[in-house]
Formats: C-alpha cells, sequence, structure tokens
C-alpha cells in the first residue's frame, strides 16, 4: 500500500528575516540599497580591469571573476528576499527551491575556489619574482579559473542531485529567506544520512582543501618576508596581499559564524547575511580602498568620462580659412 499521507510538496514558505512588525519599509531599503551597492560596485571592478590595460595580469584576471561570483552570490538569494519583504509572499516553488539551492552552493564554492588560486598567485609573485611571468602563464590562468568553475559546478550538482532524492511532508515552512541545504534537511522525513555524510566529507574536504592552500600560500609569504626583513619588501608584500588577504578574513570569517555557531536559528541567519550579503558588498571597496592600481584606474576613468562630457557640451569649433 503507498503512503498517501507522504504527498509531494509541491512549494516551500521562506519565513525570512525576524524583523519586528512595522519595520518591513525600513530593512527592504537597507537590503536593497545593500544589494545595488553590490551589484555597481563588482560591475566597477570588472569593468576597470577591462578598460584599463596596466589591469590585464592575473590577480586582476582572477579578482574580476571574484566580482562576477560576488554578484552571482547575492543575485541568488536577494531579489528573491527583498521580493517577499515587499509582497509579504513568502512561498517559492519546489523547482524553484533547488534551483536557488544549486546557484548558491555553486557560487559560494567559486568563491572559495578562486581564493585559493589568488593565494597561489600571490605566493608565486612575491616568492618567484623572475619567473612569474612564465610560472602564471595566460595558459595556466585560464585552466585555474576553468577548474574553479568546473569544480564547483560539480560540487553544486552532486548537491542537489542527492537533494532532489528526499522527499518532504507536511512541513514545508523554512526558517530562513532562502533555500538553504541545512535547513532543508531539518524538513525532510527522508533519511538524510547520506545527504549530512557527502556535505561533511566532501563538502568539508573541499574546504580545507582551499583554505589549506590559503594557509600555506601565506606561510610561505611570511616566512620569505622574514629571512631577510625590510622595509621595502614589507611595504611590497602589504600593498600586494593586503586586500586579497582582507577579504578572505572576511569570507572565512563569516563563513565560520555559518557552521560553528550555536544551533539558534536567528544566529544562522544573521551569519548567513554577513556571508551572502555584507561580504560581497564590501570585496569592492577593500579592493579600491586599499589598492593602488585599482585607485589610479578609476581616477583615469573619471578623468576620460569628464573629458567627453566636456567635448559633449562644448564641441570644438572649425576654424574656416579665408584664401584671398
Amino acid at each position: 500500500m503507498r503512503p498517501e499521507n507522504q504527498s509531494s510538496v509541491s512549494q516551500f514558505l521562506l519565513l525570512g528575516l525576524p524583523i519586528p512588525p512595522g519595520q518591513q519599509g525600513l530593512f527592504f531599503t537597507l537590503f536593497l540599497g545593500m544589494y545595488l551597492t553590490t551589484v555597481l560596485g563588482n560591475l566597477l571592478i570588472i569593468l576597470l580591469i577591462r578598460l584599463d590595460s596596466r589591469l590585464h595580469t592575473p590577480m586582476y584576471f582572477f579578482l574580476s571573476h571574484l566580482a562576477f561570483s560576488d554578484i552571482s552570490l547575492s543575485s541568488v538569494t536577494v531579489p528573491k528576499m527583498l521580493m517577499n519583504m515587499q509582497t509579504q509572499v513568502q512561498s517559492i516553488s519546489h523547482v524553484g527551491c533547488i534551483s536557488q539551492l544549486y546557484f548558491f552552493i555553486h557560487f559560494a564554492g567559486l568563491d572559495n575556489f578562486l581564493l585559493a588560486v589568488m593565494a597561489y598567485d600571490r605566493y608565486v609573485a612575491i616568492c618567484h619574482p623572475l619567473h612569474y611571468s612564465t610560472i602564471m602563464r595566460e595558459g595556466l590562468c585560464v585552466l585555474l579559473v576553468a577548474g574553479s568553475w568546473i569544480l564547483s559546478c560539480s560540487n553544486a550538482l552532486l548537491h542537489t542531485l542527492l537533494f532532489g532524492q528526499l522527499s518532504f511532508c507536511a512541513d514545508n515552512a523554512i526558517t530562513h529567506y532562502f533555500c538553504d541545504l541545512a535547513a532543508l534537511l531539518k524538513l525532510s522525513c527522508s533519511d538524510t544520512f547520506l545527504n549530512e555524510l557527502v556535505i561533511f566529507t566532501e563538502g568539508g574536504m573541499i574546504s580545507f582543501l582551499c583554505f589549506g592552500i590559503i594557509l600555506g600560500s601565506y606561510i610561505r609569504i611570511g616566512t620569505i618576508i622574514l629571512r631577510v626583513p625590510s622595509t621595502k619588501r614589507l611595504s611590497k608584500a602589504f600593498s600586494s596581499c593586503g586586500s586579497h588577504l582582507s577579504v578572505v578574513s572576511l569570507y572565512y570569517g563569516t563563513a565560520a559564524g555559518v557552521y560553528f555557531s550555536s544551533s539558534s536559528d536567528s544566529k544562522d541567519i544573521l551569519a548567513s547575511v554577513m556571508y551572502t550579503v555584507v561580504t560581497p558588498m564590501l570585496n569592492p571597496f577593500i579592493y579600491s580602498l586599499r589598492n593602488r592600481d585599482i585607485k589610479q584606474a578609476l581616477e583615469m576613468c573619471v578623468h576620460r568620462v569628464k573629458f567627453f562630457k566636456q567635448q559633449s557640451v562644448n564641441p570644438p569649433v572649425a576654424v574656416r580659412s579665408t584664401g584671398r
């Protein structure tokens, strides 16, 4: 006899953020502003890298992909959250939830891989400066980025396929503002042992691998610098690695807050907001405020805009020659 009481859930309810009544408009404006800042700031980084030939280096090639990944990561969750806050409609279809889950895991993993690749790039630049152009050739850079995309895509596909095998009963209320895998597993009436096993083994291996590459790169950088300490070398290393190190600290700090905080739903949601909204918004500011090349490219872009604006307002007048 088939268990008809275990009906297939066609949609989920996103309970959203724990916002006090009457403050929906304030939080909607706040998150809308943060999302627009994220999109415009990261698009500006990508545009500057494409327009300024001085930024056509491996470091900024990786940074452009990180900026695109940050835009995508925020776009997966924030627009749906804003729409739910505005319309008070909390439902999301089963297919929509699976799609959101896949793209969230994909772009979160892509951030992880790209940060590891950028750490390796900084290691080569500081520890092997004479062979930097030989090691970090164009083919290797493309291969590293392509590998990051493929691995993050495969990781997201694995978790999504395993999630698609689960069944859900009457409870379809997700205590989150997006389809978070951990929150979804709590709702399933199936055995989630395999899903949890994959999360802790495969997901843990990827996280520790990327973090290990980052940590090993900076340990090696610190060893090289401290071996022959000098003010010039310290200044160069700080200017070269300061922005990336700040982004890494922000990324892993907020990610650790998600997975190592207490099991309180409100704390998990707060940490997720930091991870999916605040961090992608701050990354462009970190790279633009702490990076001299980005500042110079931005100044040059502003000067070009002013020049073309002046040319359009005051076009040059052709002088007619008078012949006798």
